[in-house]
């Protein structure tokens, strides 16, 4: 099956006092038509600012320096703000961390839904009141005709998330990209959301790149992950194999700070000491050494390349496996 999304060597920087810093660097990952990829990684690890460069949502001071991200074989980095209208919204969809702040608080929930849909589908403001109410209806909220006469501020985190939902499905996308989708939301709304995108990507054929710290959303929705890390994916395999065999000291330690149902009462969650590096420039060999219960000499000089130690699984890391060859995490 053909790669519907390949994204290769994908370099975004970003201005600062101190000159040029970046964020992503030498990304790569593939999203095949009705899978679910999950980008998992601590805050900082890049993982929203890859999103946004897929979508070329970046903001003042931001640069894509390298890499292509290939949606049905055109390179969507090259094209035109017209073409990438054409694209965003309509056949790759984006739902953002918090949707207060994308739902414009002065215009009602109808007038931003039906805006998008007159738009990509070309129907009458009718017709695209109609398949608002629809897709309002298919997300499980009540009394949609009278939502949509409704203000964003006027709804509780959850019908807002729903909201959000609704609208980046509304057009049918071929890609939905999901960037924390159930932030600041209470437990039970998460597993209601997540099921809910679920259910109605299946349906669709939808193809979803899901970008989350939580890993039991990931065991949940996702068919492949990649393990981000200071700009850098660190690993890369299907969901089952990084449950039961992580191999990146960084993944390990992910795993092992999950509360789990089997533990002893006694027993304390594990933690990862210190921090995300803020200047990945600054370190010569790999980004996880000052991290790392394994780092040798070689770590602190020498950066490990993403490297194929089983089929199928990619691991960044000096001291795992026995690498059979370079890997480009697609």
């Amino acid at each position: 099956m053909d790669d519907l999304l390949a994204v290769s060597h994908l370099k975004t920087a970003f201005d600062t006092d101190q000159g040029m810093v970046i964020s992503v660097d030498d990304v790569s990952f593939c999203l095949k038509p009705g899978e679910t990829l999950a980008l998992v990684g601590e805050s900082g690890s890049g993982k929203s600012v890859t999103a946004l460069s897929v979508m070329r949502l970046l903001g003042k001071g931001s640069h894509i320096i390298g890499g292509e991200v290939k949606f049905e074989a055109t390179n969507i980095l090259e094209l035109d703000d017209k073409g990438m209208r054409e694209i965003r919204g309509n056949k790759i969809s984006m739902i953002f961390q918090e949707p207060m702040s994308s739902l414009n608080p002065v215009l009602t929930i109808g007038y931003q839904m039906c805006e998008a849909i007159m738009l990509h589908l070309k129907q009458s403001k009718k017709q695209a009141c109609i398949h608002a109410v629809e897709m309002l209806n298919k997300v499980g909220l009540p009394r949609p005709e009278a939502l949509m006469k409704q203000y964003p501020f006027a709804l509780s985190g959850g019908m807002r998330q729903r909201v959000m939902v609704a609208m980046a499905l509304s057009c049918q996308p071929q890609v939905l990209i999901a960037d924390e989708p159930t932030t600041a939301l209470d437990v039970t709304v998460q597993a209601q959301i997540m099921q809910l995108m679920k259910d109605l990507c299946a349906a669709a054929g939808t193809a979803v790149l899901l970008i989350t710290h939580d890993l039991g959303v990931v065991a949940e929705m996702a068919d492949r992950v990649l393990v981000m890390y200071a700009g850098q994916v660190v690993e890369e395999t299907d969901v089952f194999t990084l449950f039961d065999h992580p191999e990146h000291p960084y993944t390990q330690g992910l795993l092992k700070s999950i509360p789990r149902m089997d533990a002893a009462e006694d027993e304390q969650l594990e933690s990862i000491p210190g921090m995300v590096p803020v200047n990945y420039q600054s370190i010569s060999g790999c980004r996880f050494y000052n991290r790392c219960p394994l780092v040798t000499e070689r770590c602190l000089s020498d950066p490990p390349a993403l490297a194929m130690t089983t089929e199928g699984h990619y691991t960044r890391c000096w001291e795992v496996g026995q690498m059979k060859g370079p890997g480009l995490g697609g």
